[in-house]
């Protein structure tokens, strides 16, 4: 089956997508104001510590206290020094044995705060490389159970035992079958210098403190997903591109040859395998089958239920056939999604009920055998005695949920919806489609008030460079009338003909207005709205709630300035337009 890595970066996201056979299998995004956390390493100070729970709370410097339970609090040591703590003592000790209050540590995230939940940390630090992972603070040599064949495992065994130096911990990742000493050494000699780094850092630094931080999402992806079986690795940024091939000089020269600029007018890099499509379909909970069958995904912040239904499918002989077809089916896609949405904690699957003990032992096999492609670690713990195939899944980053959906404030959070930063995201690159297939030199295009503040940027930035990138005049107007998940295409054609609709006042107008808010930077100011077009009216801050008589002085594309009329003024003026609006953005 072929595989292929599709990275496309844009200014305010970066997103991977790992594709199998034309299908989506894996992907992730990451945005700058949503950097994520497991990885890296804090130097922390003990806030809290709860005999009651067998955990501490530590900081860490994050919104949230990390939680640090007793299992990884034991105290590391340097190889081949005595512990602080004998493995009998530790089987016993309270988290209070352990930590102390105001003690300061070292720790790694092993999983992202979550909800109301901080992050989880570790005091048994695990640095991974491109070949190796380093356990500096034990003596211990593995090796992937991914490499099965029992020669290659002795081979890689003796190799770790002899590159590593100070009786420092080493596991060999898949990726390294087949691979020469000084491949392994060069990698094993790079991470012992970022341990170095951060022990440096440990003594210098005061407490909350980032000592090291992971790799970003291009190069974990390098580092993790980027192995020989995978067919090519595209990306659609040239600097980037660049950065990649720079990362496996000194890594995998031989991959480099996979590595591909992507570079086109005519289509955007995911629209290759229509991957928008089916991310948004990872986002919704019924999920078809081709056969007609389908899966209903249900998550909670622990655990995710999966129902097979057999749907519009009616099968060709017999019932127990039909169930068994639609199930067996279903075991693929099931996979797939929990790879896909990167579902973890407890996952519950309800089958339709199978009367042959034979066709619910196959499909147990099958279930087994799709998710041996999982590189996150899953447990598939058998058939309950309702029925139901219980599994464990490692639960260390946000799922898609999380990452592109928000609690709906239509419905109170009994449903979801896109974010106001998936959605500008979305707009920009529709708004990039249609001018990429337009001759037309301006669009207007009209969003809910939050998401067009984000299009717009703070000074209009951020319009400013989707400008840049799409070479066109882009025109964009809030509303509240428009639902936060929408967009509607106001005008699209000539400069001048556009900017007319888009501006719902002219210079030299005179309006009455409800002043909605003090401006946020000049207090002095008010500001009110029309149709979502921002209006900062001179001199009216304190007088929020009123109604005024309003002269437009000047109209820019984003907003414009007004004048208060005193009553003198507006008995020589007509009036040219009543407009009283309370859009929800800011300015």
């Amino acid at each position: 089956m072929e595989k292929e890595i599709l990275v496309n970066v844009d200014t305010h996201e970066t997103r991977a997508a790992l594709v199998e056979g034309g299908t989506l299998t894996e992907f992730y995004v990451e945005r700058p104001l949503s950097q994520r956390v497991v990885g890296n390493l804090y130097k922390a100070k003990v806030e809290n510590v709860l005999p009651g729970m067998q955990a501490a709370f530590v900081n860490i410097g994050l919104e949230k206290n990390a939680f640090l339970y007793v299992d990884d609090a034991d105290p590391p040591h340097n190889p081949g020094d005595e512990p602080e703590i004998s493995t009998e003592d530790l089987k016993k000790a309270s988290i209070k044995d352990l930590v102390r209050m105001k003690q300061e540590l070292l720790v790694q995230v092993v999983k992202e705060p979550m909800g109301t939940k901080g992050a989880r940390v570790t005091r048994h630090v695990t640095m991974p490389g491109r070949y190796l992972v380093l356990m500096p603070t034990v003596d211990y040599v593995g090796v992937s159970r991914r490499i099965t064949t029992e020669g290659e495992r002795d081979r890689l065994r003796k190799l770790a035992e002899k590159i590593r130096s100070n009786g420092m911990g080493v596991i060999v990742r898949t990726v390294a079958e087949g691979k020469k000493e000084q491949e392994l050494r060069n990698d094993f000699e790079f991470l012992s210098r970022l341990w170095q780094q951060v022990q440096r850092r440990m003594k210098k630094e005061s407490a909350p403190a980032l000592l090291h931080k992971d790799l970003g999402l291009i190069y974990r992806v390098v580092r993790d997903h980027f192995s020989p079986d995978i067919s090519r690795f595209l990306i659609d940024s040239r600097q980037e591109y660049e950065k990649v091939l720079e990362l496996l000089d000194a890594t995998s020269p031989d991959l480099k040859r996979k590595v591909q600029y992507y570079e086109s007018n005519d289509a955007a890099l995911f629209d290759m395998h229509d991957l928008d499509a089916e991310i948004d379909a990872a986002l919704r909970k019924k999920v078809w089958l081709k056969s007609g069958g389908y899966l209903i995904i249900e998550q909670t912040e622990a655990l995710t239920v999966i129902d097979v239904n057999t749907g519009k499918f009616v099968g060709r002989t017999n019932l127990a056939d039909t169930v068994f077809r639609t199930n067996m089916e279903a075991v693929r896609e099931v996979a797939r999604q929990i790879r896909l949405r990167d579902l973890g904690g407890i996952i519950v699957i309800d089958f339709i009920d199978m009367e042959h003990a034979e066709h619910r032992q196959r499909v147990l096999d099958a279930l087994n055998g799709q998710l041996k492609k999982d590189r996150t670690k899953t447990n598939v713990l058998g058939l309950t005695q309702l029925g139901l195939v219980e599994l464990t899944r490692k639960k260390a980053n946000q799922g898609l949920s999380s990452l592109f959906e928000q609690p709906c404030p239509y419905c109170e959070g009994k449903g979801r919806l896109l974010s106001e930063e998936t959605m500008a995201a979305r707009v920009r690159r529709e708004i990039r489609k249609i001018l990429r297939n337009s001759t037309s030199e301006a669009i207007l295009v009209e969003v809910h008030p939050t998401v067009a503040a984000l299009l717009i940027g703070a000074g209009g930035t951020n319009l400013k460079e989707l400008e840049r990138q799409t070479k066109k005049t882009v025109f964009i107007r809030g509303s509240s009338a428009v639902h936060s998940e929408g967009m509607n295409i106001r005008a699209l054609g000539d400069r001048s003909e556009v900017a007319e609709k888009a501006l719902p006042v002219q210079a030299g107008q005179v309006i009455s207005l409800q002043v909605e808010e003090p401006h946020v930077s000049n207090p002095w100011d008010g500001i009110s709205r029309v149709e979502g077009y921002v209006i900062d009216i001179e001199g009216a801050g304190d007088m929020v709630g009123e109604m005024v008589q309003v002269e437009i002085m000047r109209a820019y594309r984003t907003y414009a300035k007004g004048r208060l009329i005193e009553e003198e003024e507006n008995l020589d003026q007509p009036e040219q337009g009543v407009c009283v609006q309370s859009a929800n953005s800011a300015y």
